[in-house]
């Protein structure tokens, strides 16, 4: 069991610690409810230390991105970010993966899903088209902050305008001594970001952020929470929305998948897949009967026809209300259209609505 370089401080904050993805990490610590509705409201903090990052440099940089992502990394300038996927040569997914320009065509920060660091990293090497490639995982500390007041927090401890940054952009600076990269990105579908900095200085943000957003209401925040969070916007979860076998145009990503740019690793049955015409639409729904979805429950058309399954769901704190993700036949994916999801034997009807769940 792998602990972040926040577990102390987590401890002192009397967390409830679950294990996750090899990591001890906190799951909850005032109740997720309350952390939940802190961050739509306030501000919370989020300890992501055990998030992997992979380090691409070098003048072979971006032809290694390239072939390796779907997104088309060219485009990025210095100081931006690119959401992306990880394909494998079959179409599936890797992972999904944040990109973060440092210096254009020689050296990029790849942040990618604590349960998937190994497997990506063994990805990365085996298909690496000459980049030098470093696994910093360990070296990095990231701590993300979210909520309507996030802005005003990370300005006030770091000094860095997050409020004048467009969403996806970065900033690099010395904080306290330790290099710090802040990047106008989230899992919440609020305001702020998230912060990389060396390892050993992450308990010292961690500590000041607390202690400076006091009057801003600002509260750490579990895991339990951040997945209630995503839940609400339809972000996807690898081993949930997506995964080894996932059509990424099934699950609504086409929008980062830029096959008319570049070659890439999986790019020809990815979109024959399109081509042939997709089978199955990944949606949100309500249910209208009483009842929590929970992944791998299985949906069905009023008839009772199984039509798909549960990839995520949940009680919404935002809406008092249950929730829930799923991969359907196409033909049911119609917004109003009414499906039924089997909760331990009994069909709970549902109905299919738009997303995200909230509108921010």
């Amino acid at each position: 069991m792998q602990r972040t370089p926040l577990y102390n401080d987590h401890v002192k904050l009397n967390a409830k610690i679950v294990e996750f993805a090899g990591w001890e990490m906190p799951i909850q610590y005032s109740g997720l409810k309350e952390e939940h509705l802190n961050v739509r409201k306030n501000v919370g903090l989020f300890d992501v230390s055990h998030m992997g990052e992979i380090r691409v440099k070098g003048p072979h940089a971006i032809k290694t991105l390239q072939w390796l992502t779907t997104n088309n990394v060219e485009a990025l300038e210095k100081g931006q970010a690119q959401y992306s996927l990880l394909p494998n040569s079959d179409g599936g997914l890797v992972d999904d993966i944040i990109v973060y320009c440092l210096e254009k065509n020689s050296d990029y920060l790849v942040c990618v899903n604590a349960s998937n660091e190994k497997k990506d990293w063994e990805h990365f090497q085996k298909n690496n088209q000459g980049a030098e490639l470093i696994n910093e995982s360990s070296a990095w500390g990231q701590i993300a902050v979210q909520g309507p007041k996030a802005q005003e927090l990370i300005e006030k401890v770091t000094g860095i305008k997050a409020s004048a940054m467009k969403p996806f952009q970065t900033q690099s600076m010395k904080w306290q001594g330790s290099e710090l990269i802040f990047a106008s990105t989230g899992y919440t579908g609020e305001k702020g970001g998230e912060i990389f900095i060396e390892s050993s200085s992450t308990s010292k943000l961690w500590n000041q952020l607390l202690e400076k957003g006091q009057d801003l209401g600002v509260l750490p925040i579990g895991l339990g929470a951040r997945d209630t969070l995503r839940t609400e916007m339809k972000y996807s979860l690898y081993g949930h929305e997506i995964n080894d076998v996932s059509n990424p145009y099934e699950a609504g990503l086409g929008w980062v998948i830029k096959p008319a740019a570049k070659d890439f690793l999986g790019k020809t049955p990815i979109v024959t897949r399109k081509e042939q015409g997709l089978t199955r639409s990944l949606i949100g729904f309500k249910t209208i009967e009483r009842g929590i979805p929970r992944q791998d429950y299985t949906l069905h058309d009023l008839a009772g026809n199984k039509i798909g399954f549960v990839t995520s769901g949940t009680h919404s704190p935002s809406l008092d209300a249950a929730i829930g993700i799923g991969y359907v036949q196409t033909q049911f994916s119609n917004l109003s259209t009414e499906i039924t999801v089997d909760i331990r034997g009994k069909k709970i009807k549902s109905i299919v609505c738009k997303t995200p769940f909230i509108n921010n």
